[in-house]
């Protein structure tokens, strides 16, 4: 089964660190603590009567609702432009006979396998990604449709994306899985239009999937069969561009972990035992360091998301980091921590964050995420808000070479090479 698949970069992804916070409010449902335009509030839904189309007569109750505040008195729901919608890279999938290769972000903090169907109606328009697919069911020999199986993915901003599940079999890389749930996708919101990957591929634990019935992730196939040995029962995964020749691409490898990288590492591995009782890849993260400043952060929890572009920490740690780095500040109309754009990358102190009980150093380029307006740059780790556990996305995966390991429920870290 072990196979390695390298990344396919969208060449429509356009960094921005306000709209990457915004997706994360929106996943997460995280109800931010630091000032800024983008919140989540509550609003009444009045629901219609029954065989009414109209949102009249039936129940009313509150919901969260996404908000964007363009006064002091005056919120507004947040539009398709105010979200990051798109991911950097994705990876080719094959489903079906004969196969249909599609491109799906992997996202380490979902169990949703779906893909975008070619029973979207008409007037949903592609994706914009230039090579953009949709599976056709019909045309693999080997699906087969369940009985009443309905999922639906709903987000705090309205949109949502729902449809039916089939099975059939899917090959990532050498790796090939047979009887494998699929979603498919039948209708989505106009916020998905953005989205350039015709699907996402989720790898957190099955309880935190969608569909209405029970199904079998894929994390779980990964874990308890198909005859795989238990050292293969894992993922790895390198984003960061160091390395050489090869190497340097960022890709996925699915079964066993590449030798390449981590003799380029030159550390071993460190495991840490995981809490998948949330269904995500969460282990304990008790320290973090900026430079001289040792931040002591007991009972500390963090969580590996692939489709996180930042890593969020609590507000007190987040200050601490940006208090060491010189100019840097918090802007509420950027909605996060700002580094000075003429900053030397020497100045900038080494931070680090705790897997289990070593610590881990970020990239120091990572910190540096993306304009946010001139002469200064949005910070790579920005606040967690209401969270009760750190996100530790692609800002500080950069820096690793991380293993995710099923069979033994733990996760593994090494240390790229840190230039001095």
């Amino acid at each position: 089964m072990a196979c390695k698949i390298f990344l396919v970069q969208n060449a429509n992804y356009r960094k921005s660190g306000i709209k990457s916070y915004v997706h994360l409010i929106r996943k997460y449902r995280l109800h931010p603590t630091k000032n800024g335009p983008y919140s989540i509030g509550r609003a009444i839904h009045q629901t219609g009567r029954p065989y009414t189309n109209k949102p009249i007569g039936g129940r009313a109750r509150l919901v969260d609702v996404m908000r964007k505040q363009t006064s002091d008195d005056n919120f507004q729901p947040v539009e398709i432009d105010d979200i990051q919608n798109d991911a950097v890279f994705s990876m080719p999938v094959s489903i079906g006979t004969p196969v249909q290769t599609l491109n799906l972000v992997l996202d380490t903090a979902s169990a949703d396998f779906w893909v975008r169907s070619s029973e979207l109606p008409a007037d949903v328009p592609p994706p914009s990604g230039e090579e953009s697919h949709t599976f056709d069911s019909g045309k693999s020999s080997t699906f087969k449709s369940i009985e009443d199986s309905p999922w639906k993915v709903s987000y705090v901003d309205g949109s949502t994306v729902s449809g039916s599940i089939g099975i059939d079999e899917i090959t990532i890389g050498e790796a090939s899985f047979k009887t494998q749930p699929v979603q498919l996708a039948k209708t989505m919101s106009p916020m998905f239009t953005q989205f350039s990957a015709d699907g996402v591929l989720g790898l957190a634990f099955g309880h935190i999937n969608h569909p209405q019935q029970e199904i079998k992730a894929l994390s779980e196939r990964l874990n308890t069969g198909d005859g795989l040995e238990q050292s293969a029962k894992l993922f790895t995964v390198k984003y960061g561009s160091w390395g050489g020749s090869d190497l340097k691409k960022p890709f996925y490898s699915f079964g066993s972990i590449d030798e390449d990288a981590l003799r380029y590492c030159g550390h071993d591995i460190h495991h840490t035992p995981i809490d998948n009782s949330r269904g995500y890849w969460m282990f304990d993260s008790p320290s973090t360091t900026a430079g001289e400043r040792a931040i002591n952060r007991p009972e500390n929890k963090a969580v590996v998301d692939t489709d996180a572009a930042l890593t969020l920490l609590d507000d007190q740690t987040c200050q601490t980091i940006y208090d060491s780095i010189p100019g840097a500040f918090y802007d509420s109309d950027s909605q996060g921590f700002l580094i000075p754009s003429d900053i030397n990358v020497d100045q900038i102190p080494v931070v680090q964050l705790a897997v289990g009980e070593k610590s881990f150093t970020m990239l120091k380029e990572s910190l540096l995420f993306a304009e946010a307006k001139p002469g200064y740059i949005y910070g790579g780790i920005q606040s967690r808000g209401s969270l009760e556990f750190d996100i530790l996305g692609g800002s500080f995966l950069e820096g690793l070479y991380a293993i995710f390991d099923f069979g033994s429920l733990r996760f593994g870290a090494v240390q790229a090479k840190i230039a001095e």
